[in-house]
């Protein structure tokens, strides 16, 4: 038998990962994902669930649920992609991770869905089937699962939700969701399901945007409440690395997720909650309290305008990594006085777009991730000279953050960003480089 990282490098290598080969690892539609589910028992069938979806805001908003959910007493599966360090972050009851031994268990026991089966899934379709068979096999009382990617044919679409969730919709992926916001919506529009309630998030300013989910609501008679329509907060205030939410639903509420986007993030998360109360979910204010304040402890969230102190710098880490994300990143990058800038992205991303939207007095640092996809860091700079931005190019995340750090000033702060991988890299490095 495979020990727990020989069983974790036999899957990176031997199934189309995303992160490695971006969207060569798609593959669309549900009848592979049936197949190897009903292989397994349908273990789907047997849950609960809360389905998420969206452009940005899904990851932290499926882990504030679950943590709300955690805190009013429910055992709550959580699974969310892709993982910062450890695989197992991608599967968690209660916060706590799926065991070594246990996904050792899973790939060992499961044969018939390894490469030469017929079936012939992705890695994400095998580690979603795994999700699902770890949180039936643990009795979970809800699963809160996040989309991969879209929606209709995502493999998380063939669960039977209790309650559906689409944070937001911007530009991201459109060579495989479509190439306007009203095509990509009509594809996050996928996962509504008959007679199912629906949150929709940010979508007061794209009219064509609410309509798309309107008309598909209807059409299959799901009740749909817009997140922009709910009473949400009176007013919002910034404490010591923290937002306070006043005059909600639920009381004052403390969040420990203060980037820019998370108040657009808390409007979404409140309406889902009152949605889940009107429809008989035991949460009581206590709980969605407890459920903001301890997000990251209670589920494991990181790389959210996550600080940290790098011999004794402040590191700033971030994981938005396409356009919607960057606007909210922009301007409060541009009001942060001597800033350093640690930045890389994946290959096939429209990377001259999100480099219009950066500080153009802040020092750059250009890297790239340890993963297949990482776009070079000299090609970057390419793109960035073309925006008018220089820098210097390092071959690994840790190096360029060592270098940002050691030419800081008092006062200086490092910014480490642009890709999901560069921020999981940074992580990774903390033991080393603090």
């Amino acid at each position: 038998m495979r020990d727990y990282q020989q069983t974790i490098d036999f899957l990176y290598n031997s199934f189309p990962m995303f992160q490695n080969i971006g969207a060569g690892a798609y593959k669309p539609g549900l009848g592979r994902m049936l197949e190897m589910l009903d292989t397994i028992g349908c273990p789907h069938e047997k849950l609960r669930v809360i389905h998420v979806a969206g452009t940005n805001g899904k990851g932290s908003t499926a882990h504030t649920l679950a943590a709300i959910l955690n805190s009013a007493g429910y055992r709550t599966g959580l699974f969310t992609s892709p993982h910062l360090v450890d695989f197992r972050e991608r599967i968690r009851i209660n916060g706590e991770m799926i065991s070594r031994q246990e996904v050792v268990e899973f790939v060992e026991n499961h044969g018939m869905l390894m490469p030469g089966d017929g079936i012939a899934p992705s890695f994400f379709e095998l580690t979603t089937a795994m999700a699902f068979d770890h949180f039936a096999r643990h009795d979970v009382d809800v699963a809160v699962v996040e989309v991969g990617l879209g929606g209709r044919l995502d493999c998380t679409n063939v669960v039977k939700p209790d309650l559906c969730v689409i944070t937001n919709i911007s530009f991201d992926h459109v060579a495989l969701l479509g190439d306007t916001l009203e095509k990509i919506a009509a594809e996050k529009a996928g996962i509504i399901k008959h007679g199912v309630p629906v949150v929709i998030g940010e979508s007061a300013d794209l009219p064509g945007v609410r309509k798309i989910f309107a008309d598909t609501a209807a059409s299959v008679g799901a009740p749909i409440t817009y997140a922009d329509d709910c009473p949400r907060f009176a007013s919002m205030s910034r404490g010591e690395g923290s937002v306070i939410y006043s005059g909600t639903n639920f009381g004052d509420i403390v969040s420990e997720l203060t980037g820019e986007c998370q108040p657009k993030n808390a409007a979404t998360i409140l309406c889902a909650v009152k949605v889940l109360v009107d429809h008989g979910w035991r949460i009581q204010a206590a709980d969605v309290a407890r459920g903001f304040a301890g997000v990251c402890s209670l589920t494991g969230l990181a790389g959210r305008w996550m600080r940290r102190k790098v011999k004794g710098v402040d590191v700033i880490c971030d994981t938005g990594h396409n356009k919607g994300g960057w606007e909210y990143l922009s301007d409060t990058l541009s009001s942060i006085p001597d800033l350093r800038m640690v930045i890389g992205f994946v290959n096939d991303k429209d990377v001259s777009g999100i480099l219009s939207m950066m500080p153009r007095d802040a020092m750059y640092y250009f890297t790239q991730a340890s993963v297949r996809r990482a776009m070079p860091a000299a090609e970057l700079a390419g793109y960035a000279g073309r925006e008018g931005i220089s820098g210097r190019c390092f071959d690994d995340v840790a190096s360029a953050v060592e270098a940002a750090v050691g030419d800081a000033a008092d006062g200086s702060t490092v910014f480490v960003g642009g890709s999901t991988f560069i921020v999981a890299d940074f992580i990774a490095s903390l033991d080393r480089i603090s």
